[in-house]
């Protein structure tokens, strides 16, 4: 690689809106994100299924068929 053209990669204090935080490493020194992986509903078990089906039952119940 060439030197000094990459920028630096550093640890990185990450905080979410429902006031988590964490270390990560990125070339920025500082994220905000509005969900991680504590207030996420996948993760916390709170996701709600919905059955929504394919194109050919959408098709059948636009055209009551």
């Amino acid at each position: 690689m060439k030197e000094g053209i990459h920028p630096n990669y550093q640890e990185c204090k990450v905080t979410c809106a429902c006031g988590n935080t964490f270390t990560t490493k990125s070339n920025a020194p500082e994220m905000r994100v509005d969900i991680c992986s504590e207030c996420h509903p996948f993760f916390t078990g709170q996701q709600k299924f919905a059955n929504r089906g394919g194109r050919v039952e959408k098709f059948k119940n636009k055209y009551n068929l």
